[in-house]
């Protein structure tokens, strides 16, 4: 189950002084839509021990109020797209080129796609369909009203969801949205976000705001749009539930989100 992490002097446990936290399905249980006590509790103790909590989310900073009240100190959204401190200081924020969405609305006529907008402060989605109920279900989520056809506003999407299959994402991202990039975290969809843009570059940018190295961090994720912080981080731990090729991108793989994979890996590192 476990394998053995890198930890080598410059990197020891003892000098983490952020951890970046994924929210569905590293936080967030896909099965009871809530997060575990075990999880709240490590947190709590994590910033009592004076390390910061940052979320790293391809979720809106909107999708995150009902997670207020475990006093984050920053929030990596988008996919790092958007990067804010608790103070509401914004460290990073990059929107689609808006010719990229023209692109993706007039294929999306021609093909019938599926598709989400989102801005800093809305999301909007191209049809209901039964797949979209599902997802919003899944992630414990109002359904989002429709896009306008008519009346869009290009200047401010920070992301978009695009319903297609792995098999046809690569042709797509290279022919409709050639200044976007692709990652996953559901088979449902793709997360398409600015080209430079990755959960990485969001944890960059808190390391700049804090002063802090990149080897004084520790990442948990379990998606495919979580390997670029894996990696990344001084200390990358896969959830339990994570698919193999996100394992694959750990130093570490700890238990399931609701079989209290956070706290036993945070005691494993010996940060709480």
């Amino acid at each position: 189950m476990h394998h053995s992490p890198k930890v080598t002097p410059n990197n020891h446990p003892h000098s983490i002084k952020a951890v970046f936290f994924d929210i569905d399905g590293t936080l967030v249980s896909f099965k009871t839509h809530t997060i575990p006590d075990s999880t709240e509790k490590a947190l709590k103790e994590l910033r009592q021990n004076g390390i910061k909590v940052i979320t790293a989310t391809g979720r809106s900073i909107g999708a995150l109020e009902s997670l207020r009240y475990l006093d984050f100190d920053g929030f990596v959204t988008f996919n790092g797209g958007y990067c804010i401190t608790k103070e509401s200081e914004v460290l990073l924020k990059e929107e689609i080129n808006p010719s990229d969405i023209k692109q993706l609305l007039d294929y999306s006529l021609d093909q019938s796609l599926n598709f989400s907008l989102m801005y800093q402060n809305k999301v909007l989605v191209n049809e209901i369909t039964p797949d979209i109920v599902r997802m919003h279900q899944h992630v414990g989520l109002p359904l989002p009203p429709l896009v306008d056809r008519n009346n869009i506003d290009f200047s401010d999407i920070m992301q978009t969801n695009v319903f297609i299959s792995p098999e046809r994402e690569k042709a797509f991202m290279e022919n409709i949205m050639p200044n976007c990039t692709s990652s996953r975290w559901t088979p449902l969809f793709a997360d398409v976000n600015p080209k430079n843009i990755s959960k990485k570059v969001g944890l960059d940018a808190f390391c700049k705001h804090l002063s802090i190295d990149i080897s004084e961090t520790m990442s948990f994720g379990d998606g495919g749009n979580d390997i670029t912080m894996l990696r990344h981080a001084g200390i990358g731990v896969a959830m339990g539930n994570a698919s193999p090729h996100v394992k694959e991108s750990a130093d570490y793989i700890t238990d399931d989100s609701d079989s209290d994979g956070i706290l036993n890996a945070l005691r494993y590192f010996g940060l709480l």
